[in-house]
């Protein structure tokens, strides 16, 4: 008996320190368990706000030691294809068509009468729920008196960049209507300011239109969103996981999709990016019922707050005690570099530019758990992500905006023109920007992201080929090549490239090659720096 256990622990133990399977690298999630019953959670956005700042909650990168490498991601540090990401224009590359319609589960609304299904009057700027004469429902959503065309522009052109880098947003459409385009459902209410409800009425309707800009010739102007395909459960928060979605294993602090969003958002200025403003739905895809993973509102995005212009402290924390303390001990002369920065009199735009920013130092409003945990390689994932957008794309997602002034337009698109160019130089630098390998005439090829951007290319590369023991992890080196050769032998065996760059020896790139059915097929990519 002791003996058999012995052996069981042995076999588990050489099972364990197994590299590879035959499955690598898993481009697409495992089909989904069902989740039978999911709740429609709601979260308090000032007990978030207070949670982050004075008490950041998940899991934190340690002191010392060994990092906390992504995870939900394949063999090729890419996630996986499924309830939170896809691949889009960086590995597929999008025709100018598919970078303008963005995601298109439903069509715009059609022509004629929206009938009006619910109401809200809070906030400065109000919102209705239409439905269309195909019945397809829609979030409408307006601009404030101070900034025509601002807040809209910003959600169909930053929702359009959202989902060509891989993530799942609603279908934003841009709409111009009169009054006589709407009517009102019968039993539709409205809170008033005390809280009761009581029947919302077309007088209700033209007073809160009142508080929402003309165009030119006297229409209104506004974003609808194509409510979602499921049945929302409340927003996923940045830490932990949902306890009711049993496919939610690997906390998101700790998943690549989200720590990288934090480039993303600083290219967009995406600062109030809190949980609130993503949602899960509970979707039926095949017959299985899952949750998937939205982002959404994008209308305190590229210079806007929504209801207003964005403050000039976008990008920085609400509190900070060590800018707090730089402010009291230097009596009032510290300049915050924020403070810098001059903003264009764009009111279609609100507070954007590019000459201040440092994408490293951006922040949202408060401290979120996924973007501080962050490691170069999740910072590189995103950033060459941004990098694959030319200046012509750029400028075709901004047209989305439908910007009336040009001068707004070309400055929106010159800002995001330099702001990628600094996130690429910012992040290119701090691993070996080498992407898309490929195994051509058993020579290994690659992409050099650097020289293609010009921006921090490797001076030369190094490559050694060794022979690699898949379940010991040892490697044994073999001859040198010309043009990257790789000595491939018998079938189903391991091989490994390691790439360096005598100028920058700790960034380095490991890239694993399997040797299966005569095909010699990449499996794996490791990065270090």
């Amino acid at each position: 008996m002791t003996k058999s256990i012995l052996i069981l622990i042995l076999a588990a133990s050489a099972l364990s320190a197994r590299k590879f399977y035959n499955d690598d690298p898993l481009l697409v999630e495992p089909k989904p368990r069902p989740v039978l019953k999911a709740e429609n959670r709601k979260l308090s956005g000032i007990y978030d706000l207070f949670a982050h700042q004075f008490g950041p909650p998940g899991e934190h990168q340690p002191s010392k030691g060994e990092p906390i490498r992504a995870r939900a991601v394949n063999t090729l540090g890419d996630p996986m294809e499924g309830s939170w990401w896809e691949k889009r224009h960086y590995l597929k590359p999008m025709s100018r068509e598919d970078l303008i319609r963005g995601a298109n589960y439903a069509p715009a609304p059609a022509t004629g009468k929206l009938t009006i299904t619910g109401a809200k009057s809070e906030g400065v700027s109000p919102g209705f729920v239409v439905v269309d004469s195909r019945q397809q429902n829609y979030f409408i959503k307006f601009d404030p008196l101070s900034n025509p065309q601002m807040a809209t522009a910003a959600d169909s052109i930053s929702a359009r960049f959202f989902y060509a880098l891989g993530y799942h947003t609603p279908a934003n459409y841009l709409i111009n209507f009169t009054l006589d385009d709407f009517e009102i459902r019968p039993g539709v209410t409205l809170a008033d300011s005390t809280g009761r409800t009581r029947a919302f009425t077309r007088r209700d309707l033209q007073e809160l239109l009142l508080h929402v800009p003309k165009t030119k010739d006297g229409k209104f102007r506004a974003t609808a969103s194509a409510v979602l395909p499921g049945e929302i459960i409340g927003p996923p928060r940045w830490f932990g996981t949902r306890t009711d979605d049993v496919n939610d294993i690997v906390p998101h602090e700790h998943r690549r999709d989200l720590r990288a969003l934090h480039v993303v958002d600083a290219w967009l200025n995406h600062d109030d990016s809190r949980a609130i403003n993503n949602v899960d739905i509970l979707s039926n895809d095949g017959g299985i019922q899952h949750v998937r993973h939205y982002q959404l509102d994008f209308g305190s995005t590229l210079g806007s707050a929504a209801q207003n212009a964005n403050s000039p402290r976008a990008g920085v924390y609400f509190f900070s005690w060590k800018e707090s303390a730089k402010l009291l001990f230097s009596l009032g002369t510290y300049v915050p570099y924020w403070a810098l920065a001059n903003y264009p009199k764009l009111p279609s735009v609100g507070r954007f530019e590019w000459e201040s920013f440092q994408p490293d130092r951006w922040v949202p409003e408060y401290p979120n758990p996924a973007f501080q945990n962050r490691l170069p390689d999740d910072e590189f994932w995103a950033a060459k992500q941004v990098m694959a957008f030319s200046d012509d794309d750029i400028k075709v997602i901004v047209s989305t905006g439908q910007l009336s002034d040009p001068k707004a337009a070309d400055w929106v698109a010159e800002c995001l023109i330099k702001r990628r160019d600094k996130i690429g130089q910012t992040y290119f630098a701090k691993v070996l920007p080498l992407d898309q390998f490929s195994i051509v005439d058993n020579s290994l090829t690659w992409v050099d992201l650097g020289k293609k951007h010009n921006m921090h290319a490797p001076s030369s590369i190094k490559l050694q080929w060794s022979n690699f023991n898949n379940e010991t992890g040892q490697k044994v080196a073999l001859p040198a090549l010309a043009d990257n050769k790789g000595i491939f032998g018998a079938r189903d065996s391991y091989f490994v490239a390691d790439l360096v760059d005598p100028a920058r020896p700790k960034q380095t790139i490991s890239v694993y090659v399997h040797q299966l059915a005569g095909k010699p097929v990449i499996v794996g990519i490791d990065r270090a720096w």
